[in-house]
C-alpha cells in the first residue's frame, strides 16, 4: 500500500497510489493539465511516480514503503506541496514535532533530499511554468546530516569477561524466576556471539530454518540485511561446535516447554511466552509468535548488568556481533573470513568491526618471515 497525501482527499487518490501496478501517471497528468492550479495533483503524480521508478530501479517493496514517508510527513504538517518548502521549514520541524533519534532523522533528511533530486530533474521545468516556482531542496548545506556514526566506538567485552559472562549466567538459569524464558534468552545471547548474527536475524528464525546436516556442525538459514534498496538477503549463519551442542540442547529440553507447536517447521525457534488471545483460545498447538528483538535487548541487558564483569558494563546484541568478530580475528581467523561469517558484502563494513582488534604487527612480521624462509627452504630441494 503506498502513502497518500492527505486524508482529506484519501478517497479519490487512494485508487491512484494503490500500488505501483495501478498507476497510470500519464492520464492523470493530462487531467491536472486541464486546471494550472492544481498543484495537488501534480504533487501525487510525481509521488506515484518517483515510486514506480525507484521499482524499476530494482528496489525491495519494504523500501519503497518508506521512500516518501517523510515528504508526506512534513507536507502534512504544513498543508503545503513539496516545492513550497523552504530550509527554516524543515529546520523547524525537525527541531520540534519531527524530532527523532540521529539515524532515524538522518534517514529521514536523506529521503527527503532524494526525492527533490527527482522532483527537480523531471518536473522543475513544468512546476515553473505552471506555478511560477523554483524546485529547490529545502536541504541546504547547513541543515545537511553529517554522518559520524551512530554509536561512535563500540568496544565490546574481553573474551575473558565473556566467557566469564555467559558462565556465571548458566549457573543462574535454574534459580530464574521463569526458568524457561532464561534459558530461551541465555541461548540467543551465546548463539549470537558464537554466529554473529543481529537481533533481528535470530528473532525471526523459524524451526524449518535450521539445517542439522549441513557443513561440519550444521548451519542455519537466516534473512540478512540488505543493502542499496535490495531488501533482506538470506544467508548461512554458522554454528560451530559449541553452538550446535548448544542449540541441540535448547531444542530437545527447553523448546518443547512453550504452549505452540515445535514439531511445525513455520514456528519460531525462539518464541514469545505471550500467544494471542484469540489463538490461544482455540486450544490447539499452533505456531506461537516470535520473541521481539527489543524483548531480547532487554533481557540481554539485564543479564549483563548483573553478570559482566570489566570495563564493559552493559550488553547489546550488535555488541555482540562486534565481539564475535573481535574474537575470532584474535584468534587467527583472517579478514576474509570473518567477512563470510558476519555476512558483510564489503570488507570496509568488517574492518570497521575490528577498530579494537589487539593485532600484533611484529608477530605478524616474524610469522611472515618464517613462512617465506620455509618457501624458500622448499625452492631450493626443488632444484636440486
Amino acid at each position: 500500500m503506498l502513502p497518500i497525501a492527505d486524508d482529506r482527499v484519501a478517497g479519490s487518490e487512494n485508487e491512484s497510489l494503490a500500488g505501483l501496478a495501478d498507476v497510470v501517471t500519464l492520464q492523470r497528468r493530462a487531467a491536472a493539465t486541464a486546471s494550472d492550479g492544481d498543484e495537488q495533483a501534480v504533487f501525487l503524480d510525481s509521488v506515484a511516480e518517483y515510486l514506480w521508478a525507484r521499482d524499476v530501479a530494482g528496489l525491495a517493496a519494504a523500501t519503497l514503503e518508506h521512500l516518501t514517508q517523510p515528504v508526506i510527513e512534513v507536507r502534512r504538517h504544513y498543508d503545503l506541496v513539496p516545492w513550497r518548502l523552504t530550509p527554516r521549514h524543515v529546520d523547524v520541524y525537525f527541531a520540534g514535532p519531527g524530532k527523532r533519534g540521529r539515524g532515524t532523522m538522518r534517514s529521514k533528511i536523506n529521503r527527503l533530499d532524494h526525492f527533490f533530486a527527482f522532483l527537480e530533474q523531471r518536473y522543475g521545468g513544468e512546476i515553473a511554468r505552471r506555478f511560477g516556482v523554483t524546485v529547490e531542496s529545502p536541504i541546504d548545506p547547513f541543515n545537511r546530516p553529517v554522518h559520524r556514526g551512530d554509536f561512535g566506538l563500540r568496544i565490546p567485552p574481553s573474551r575473558r569477561a565473556t566467557r566469564e559472562m555467559f558462565a556465571s549466567w548458566r549457573t543462574a538459569l535454574d534459580t530464574a524466576r521463569k526458568p524457561v524464558i532464561a534459558r530461551r534468552d541465555y541461548v540467543m545471547a551465546k548463539l549470537t556471539y558464537l554466529s554473529g548474527v543481529r537481533a533481528a536475524e535470530l528473532c525471526g528464525l523459524q524451526m524449518g530454518d535450521v539445517h542439522w546436516e549441513s557443513g561440519q556442525w550444521g548451519r542455519f538459514l537466516v534473512a540478512g540485511k540488505g543493502a542499496r534498496g535490495s531488501g533482506p538477503r538470506p544467508r548461512e549463519a554458522y554454528l560451530f561446535a559449541e553452538g550446535r551442542d548448544l542449540l541441540w540442547w535448547y531444542v530437545e529440553e527447553v523448546r518443547g516447554e512453550f504452549s505452540d507447536d515445535p514439531s511445525s517447521p513455520v514456528a519460531p525457534l525462539f518464541p514469545s511466552e505471550r500467544i494471542a488471545r484469540a489463538v490461544s483460545s482455540l486450544n490447539l498447538p499452533v505456531p506461537g509468535i516470535a520473541v521481539t528483538p527489543s524483548t531480547f535487548r532487554r533481557a540481554l541487558k539485564a543479564a549483563s548488568e548483573l553478570h559482566l564483569s570489566g570495563p564493559v558494563k552493559v550488553l547489546h546484541p550488535h555488541l555482540l556481533r562486534h565481539a564475535c568478530a573481535t574474537h575470532n580475528f584474535e584468534s587467527g581467523m583472517s579478514l576474509w573470513e570473518v567477512q563470510k561469517l558476519l555476512g558483510h558484502f564489503r570488507p570496509t563494513t568488517t574492518v570497521e568491526y575490528l577498530s579494537t582488534a589487539h593485532a600484533d604487527p611484529e608477530h605478524a612480521n616474524l610469522a611472515a618471515s618464517e613462512r617465506a624462509a620455509q618457501r624458500l627452504v622448499m625452492d631450493q630441494g626443488h632444484l636440486r
